[in-house]
């Protein structure tokens, strides 16, 4: 399983000088909706992580999509994380409590 990352160009640097090679710098809404769908058709990829403040800049459904998406698992990075903590995500995709 592999980690992808899509957002901004500045956000997916770090991840990229990190060591992920999966990542999709997208700067407008419509590349960053095509990049999230591709990371979602892409069997091979385990978590996608996403800058929070782009789950508001996504149609409403696509956002329903990854909040319920299990593989992936979406975590979404930064001050504001919306939907499910990063803790209830481990636990959905791996199904058991980590932090027990």
């Amino acid at each position: 399983m592999e980690i992808a990352v899509v957002g901004s160009s500045d956000f997916v640097l770090g991840f990229r000088l990190a060591g992920v090679r999966r990542t999709y710098a997208a700067e407008s809404d419509e590349k960053l909706v095509e990049y999230i769908t591709r990371v979602l058709d892409d069997g091979t990829i385990g978590i996608l992580v996403l800058q929070s403040g782009d789950m508001n800049r996504i149609p409403r459904r696509l956002q329903n999509t990854l909040e319920n998406s299990v593989k992936p698992t979406v975590i979404a990075v930064g001050a504001e994380e919306g939907g499910l903590s990063m803790r209830e995500r481990i636990k959905r995709s791996v199904g058991v409590d980590l932090w027990k």
